[in-house]
């Protein structure tokens, strides 16, 4: 980049480049959920088992791992311009295949090409903000950019369970198409480069091992969330991904340029922060599973009851979201993250005790005071961390943070879904409870009892999942920004 590049920020709309990425990546993030009560339909027109089906989001969210960890990389060699016009433009194509796609195969290809653009967007979003706010606005902005993050999935089963009950299952993608299109023409005005260009010389070793390493521990992972964790591809995808993500990490260390920098962890309060905000993160996917499973399978609430029940959560989160970060921007992240924290371990233990006649009201006023206390903690964690890098890290720690959490999700979801398996079918029901039903019936009460204690028993983990995030936010000091370049 030019030497008169330092100078740019203050000479360009913060506004417009705000505004443009952060709908920009709202609508990336918003397909990570955004098929989630689509998939009936899908399977039965597209002819496709559940199985095979539900690789339109696990092949989503690994090719998010896959792509995240090298944005770093792309954002030191391409100008902000040029990140964001391929970044959204893979996501625009990917999009557009979706909604031709005469076959599973192909659907299935135009969601991986969706995530490719995605994995690059919320980085370079975060990078940005972080590049042209100061350090002393940087907690509001990124309370906005959690909007964006948490309220994006959130409405994704909501959404789409309106749009496939009224229209077809290509209907979202058809909604998201036109707001895609609508942000790369804004970009071409409002965007300007205000990222550091470094020319990194691409390491085509490491990119195989971040790939294998992320991608595998991802893919066995989310696999063992079906499979079960005595699979025989999911031990080999983790051993895989185990020695291939070692292997990745020690080359980091030994090449001058890295594509992605675990020098950052170096760095105390970002490692306690990072590691808080997976902690967070699996515990909000984790519910955002388990909740539509036990609305669902054991209930019987349609889809769009399901969604509509996460609703009020979503708002909640994305009206509290610039406020705890206006908060942190005065107070820091210690003490948002205490309380928020207490908050999720508290309103998770109340999911532990959930039976067949449990209200819908107490659910939905339970999960958005839980909505709320992850707003306290995401984004003002995540900043505080950041804020202690100087700003030649600032696109590693993102990539890092945004990695992490990643990972951190597909380890929540899997962990939860096994537990819940493994609880539902070591079930010892109390005989008499069902004393004088038909045997039909019996069989009947007693799967349904199963699920819900594994739901339960799935929640009491959550809950001490959040609990050792409470202990560690202790260790969160305020410390003053690093402003080294």
């Amino acid at each position: 980049m030019n030497a008169g590049a330092k100078d740019e920020p203050q000479e360009i709309n913060k506004k417009l480049i705000v505004s443009v990425l952060l709908v920009s990546a709202f609508v990336a993030v918003l397909n990570q959920t955004l098929l989630n009560t689509a998939l009936p339909s899908i399977m039965q027109e597209l002819n496709v088992t559940a199985n095979t089906a539900q690789w339109l989001m696990t092949g989503f969210m690994l090719i998010n791992g896959v792509m995240i960890p090298v944005t770093a990389f792309l954002i030191g060699k391409f100008t902000t311009r040029k990140l964001f016009f391929i970044a959204m433009g893979l996501f625009t194509a990917g999009t557009v295949i979706a909604v031709i796609a005469p076959s599973f195969s192909v659907l299935l290809i135009g969601r991986l090409v969706q995530a490719s653009g995605a994995g690059i967007m919320m980085p370079l979003m975060q990078t940005v903000f972080l590049m042209i706010f100061p350090v002393e606005k940087r907690g509001t902005v990124m309370g906005i950019a959690g909007l964006v993050i948490a309220f994006g999935p959130a409405i994704g089963p909501t959404l789409s369970g309106y749009l496939v009950e009224h229209y077809s299952w290509r209907s979202p993608f058809m909604v998201i198409l036109p707001i895609a299109v609508i942000s790369i023409v804004f970009g071409m005005f409002a965007l300007k480069n205000v990222t550091k260009q470094t020319n990194p010389t691409i390491d085509i070793l490491s990119i195989i091992l971040s790939t294998l390493g992320f991608g595998g521990l991802l893919y066995g992972l989310s696999s063992a969330g079906n499979d079960g964790w005595d699979s025989m591809h999911v031990y080999l995808s983790l051993i895989v991904g185990g020695i291939a993500l070692f292997s990745f990490i020690w080359r980091q260390f030994t090449i001058e340029k890295p594509i992605l920098e675990f020098r950052v962890f170096k760095h105390g309060i970002f490692a306690i922060a990072s590691t808080t905000s997976m902690i967070v993160m699996m515990a909000m996917l984790g519910a955002e599973l388990l909740i539509p499973i036990y609305m669902q399978n054991m209930r019987g609430f349609t889809a769009l009851e399901s969604g509509l029940l996460l609703l009020p959560g979503a708002i909640v989160m994305g009206v509290m979201s610039p406020i705890t970060g206006r908060i942190f921007d005065k107070f820091g992240a210690r003490w948002l993250a205490m309380i928020g924290l207490t908050i999720v371990a508290v309103t998770t233990y109340q999911f532990t005790n959930l039976t067949a006649t449990t209200s819908f009201t107490f659910i939905l006023i339970v999960y958005a005071i839980r909505m709320m206390g992850i707003s306290m903690v995401m984004m003002p964690v995540s900043t505080a961390g950041l804020n202690q890098l100087p700003k030649s890290l600032i696109p590693h720690g993102t990539a890092m943070n945004n990695t992490m959490r990643t990972v951190a999700g597909s380890i929540g979801t899997a962990l939860l879904v096994t537990v819940m398996t493994n609880s539902s079918q070591n079930f010892d029901p109390d005989m008499a409870e069902y004393a004088g039903e038909s045997s039909a019936q019996m069989k009947q009460h007693i799967m349904s009892d199963a699920m819900i204690h594994g739901i339960n028993v799935s929640f009491m983990v959550a809950t001490g999942i959040a609990m050792a995030g409470i202990l560690l936010s202790f260790f969160l000091k305020k410390t003053a920004p690093n402003l080294d370049d």
